[in-house]
């Protein structure tokens, strides 16, 4: 590198932002005592094209390491090693042998030997590592898109993955699309004609798909490496701007349908893990700050049943959670966001529960997220359940009681009517000290995690053997009745029942008071062969079979028909 070939650069705003001949690089880390950005020519190059030191004496504001570098263009391809103290004991792990993602990072690109094991071994990990890539988040033409702002009175949400939805070789979509942001704007007339409003998208930043048991494959996503990226392998365009870019394809053509984007964001935890996991980014750059630490500092408090818990009440880690909503609204152009086990983000430095967390105050006070909607799953791994009770005034909350006592009703449990009648009338039990309007209540009896409505009509006990873990992973308590028969049969009967209870939990589900949340492919009896925890099968287990659309057509037409039922009730109501 040539004398004056960089320049000190500013701190603000964090990541990497293009503009004046070049790109200004900035990230945060206290403990660091030297930063090295690293460039590199491809994803897969085991050594950079360019190492720039960032000098800790001109090039550090604080504890923000920033470096303003000419010449640099969109598409750069780049990442850090961070050196400091390696003192578990004193939750330090800084690893100068670690290539580390960018928090900040737009974009993520993927190296096909990537390997999570080799980011925890000893050695130099450049070759494997995913790395970051410079995003200009503004060069893109939303024709005049924004955010649909549609009533929660009027919204009917699709809960669904991404690449399972059009995966399945039936869904008619060419091979190189199946399992995109492209392939899913292909299927958007089926969701038109079936009259949802809203599609509630299973994790799409980017993750880690090798955080899981070995030989299976991270499914659904909940393992979060950046906040700011999209996923790279749901993009059909293997470029690095492609999957930005097709993200934003996608959403502006769902906007021009009337259906929103709402994301299943993870801000509990990363796919770091525990003490024995990888170093991807934010472990190497300042492990105590990001994370919840035991008294002992050497191991992770574990309140997500992940590994580890994201530190959401500390300032650095409260900017970044408003600056990626922020993001994902402002220049992604996303409707709203489903909190995954939100009442983490209740929790202090100590594991402690905060009666007003200043992360969800942040977010709700937030005036460019106004009107965003904003749904928590208002419970965690460890027993904290806020149901009822989450801190704010316009969070909507999922409403597991709903899917607990509406399974029980309909299975014919002693005592279950009174409770049910209470889910159908927007669960004023739960919600009614608050004043607040039904649609707090985001009912539902199926999601991602637990039985398929057609499972939950098929099976008795949990069939998870396909997921090498002895059948011991998931839900015990499902609340479900096989309606006599354990799986498929060919008893005329039987299958009969199955289809009216389908068509009840379906009807319950559209008619109460609340909003209404369907699981994909619960319209036409989707089956995971009584996998209740299929978060390990990126197969036909979890995909959307399209031949199902024919085959249960009497029920896609009774779901169509109470979509088009609820949304005229919903108008009539608002005029």
């Amino acid at each position: 590198m040539n004398p004056g070939e960089n320049t000190i650069g500013r701190s603000s705003p964090l990541g990497a932002t293009p503009g004046g001949g070049g790109v200004n690089f900035s990230v945060f880390s206290r403990g660091a005592t030297g930063v090295e950005l690293l460039f590199f020519d491809r994803e897969d190059d085991y050594h950079p094209a360019r190492v720039i030191p960032i000098d800790p004496s001109s090039n550090r504001t604080y504890h923000y390491w920033h470096v303003f570098v000419p010449g640099v263009e969109v598409g750069q391809i780049y990442g850090y090693r961070v050196d400091g103290p390696f003192d578990p004991a004193k939750g330090m792990r800084f690893d100068p042998s670690k290539v580390l993602l960018d928090p900040y990072g737009r974009g993520v690109v993927v190296p096909k030997n990537y390997s999570r094991d080799a980011a925890h071994e000893e050695g130099d990990n450049a070759g494997s590592a995913m790395k970051s890539v410079v995003v200009d988040s503004r060069a893109y033409d939303w024709e005049g898109d924004k955010p649909l702002k549609r009533p929660s009175s009027q919204t009917i949400v699709y809960e669904m993955h991404v690449a399972g939805f059009t995966r399945h070789p039936s869904s008619g979509v060419a091979e190189g699309r199946r399992g995109t942001f492209a392939g899913l704007t292909e299927k958007i007339p089926y969701l038109q004609r079936l009259g949802i409003t809203a599609v509630e998208l299973l994790p799409v930043f980017q993750f880690d798909s090798q955080d899981c048991p070995p030989g299976r494959v991270n499914y659904w996503g909940y393992a979060p490496v950046s906040f700011f990226s999209p996923h790279q392998a749901f993009s059909s365009r293997q470029d690095p701007l492609g999957p930005v870019d097709e993200f934003r394809d996608m959403v502006k053509a769902l906007h021009r349908a009337g259906i929103e984007v709402i994301l299943d964001v993870v801000f509990n935890h990363t796919a770091e893990g525990d003490e024995r996991g990888p170093t991807l980014s934010f472990r190497g750059l300042d492990n105590g700050i990001y994370y919840i630490l035991e008294q002992d500092r050497a191991h992770y408090s574990n309140y997500t049943g992940c590994g580890n818990t994201l530190n959401a009440n500390n300032p650095i880690v409260r900017r970044m959670i408003v600056d990626s909503l922020r993001y994902w609204v402002d220049e992604m152009h996303v409707d709203g966001f489903r909190f995954d086990l939100a009442s983490i983000l209740t929790r202090d430095a100590s594991g402690h529960v905060l009666a007003n967390p200043p992360v969800l105050w942040d977010i709700e006070s937030d005036p460019l997220l106004a009107g965003t909607k904003m749904i928590a799953e208002a419970w965690d791994a460890a027993g904290l359940y806020q149901v009822g009770g989450f801190v704010g005034d316009s969070w909507k909350e999922w409403n597991g009681r709903f899917r607990d006592d509406a399974r029980s009703f309909f299975r014919g449990e002693e005592g279950s009517v009174a409770r049910f009648a209470d889910r159908m009338l927007g669960s004023p039990e739960i919600y009614g000290h608050e004043e607040r309007e039904p649609e707090q209540s985001v009912n539902f009896v199926t999601c991602h995690d637990g039985f398929t409505l057609n499972d939950l009509v098929s099976y008795n006990q949990k069939h998870n053997e396909a997921n090498g873990e002895n059948n011991r992973d998931g839900a015990d308590d499902n609340r479900s009745w096989n309606c006599g028969a354990e799986g498929p049969t060919d008893d005329r009967e039987v299958e009969k029942l199955r289809n009216r209870q389908v068509k009840n939990f379906l009807a319950v589900t559209t008619l109460s008071l609340g909003v209404p949340m369907i699981l994909m492919g619960d319209e036409v009896r989707r089956t995971q062969d009584g996998n209740n925890n299929a978060y390990c099968q990126d197969n036909e287990i979890s995909w959307f079979d399209w031949n199902l659309v024919a085959k249960h057509a009497d029920v896609h037409r009774f779901v169509t028909l109470l979509n088009a039922r609820r949304l005229l009730r919903d108008e009539e109501h608002e005029r």
